[in-house]
């Protein structure tokens, strides 16, 4: 081989092998990252529940006013956002139940892919406030959700829940319903 064609090759080599270097250095980035224990944490509003709950596993049973049981498996897949009121609703409960279906309302087309399930004691004007057109209302047979419903009066939390029946995020009293509508954009699409 000429000296020339020797030359053309090596540069032809390094050529390969920064392509190969151009595509290996994320995968390598990634890998050292996730054997650093980091990872990354998205904007969301909603708190992580941790231990994961599965509520299909857990057999939760929420009966419902027409005497039937409350399906986490929708026949469809669909997230079921479940509001748990603390002890005396109120106009500020009903205010956040109602920015809550509102969030529901904006995710325009996707709408369907979102049940409302109201559990507890439902306000004094439910049917008044026109709360039973939008929530499903629902009774905790065994106060299995006892642990996400909260103690302050005249407030509400949420759980997002999974088709699947999986609790994935909890949204304490006093949660931000914008923030809520954002998460549910993000989720459902």
């Amino acid at each position: 081989m000429t000296q020339p064609a020797t030359a053309t090759l090596r540069a032809s080599r390094l050529k390969l092998l920064l392509i190969m270097l151009v595509f290996a250095a994320p995968i390598v980035g990634a890998g050292l990252l996730t054997l650093s224990g980091w990872q990354p944490s998205g904007k969301a509003f909603g708190e992580s529940i941790s231990p994961q709950r599965n509520f299909v596993a857990e057999q939760l049973r929420i009966s419902l006013a027409d005497g039937k049981t409350w399906a986490w498996r929708a026949e469809e897949p669909q997230l079921t956002l479940v509001a748990l009121a603390g002890p005396d609703c109120g106009r500020q409960c009903v205010d956040t139940l109602t920015k809550m279906a509102a969030a529901r309302i904006t995710l325009n087309r996707n709408a369907p892919r979102l049940r409302l399930l109201y559990v507890g004691t439902p306000p004094a004007d439910a049917a008044a406030s026109g709360m039973t057109n939008y929530w499903v209302v629902g009774k905790d047979e065994h106060d299995a959700l006892a642990a996400f419903r909260p103690a302050t009066p005249d407030s509400v939390s949420a759980l997002l829940v999974e088709s699947d029946g999986t609790a994935l995020s909890l949204y304490p009293a006093g949660f931000d319903p914008s923030g809520l509508r954002k998460d549910l954009q993000k989720v459902i699409r």
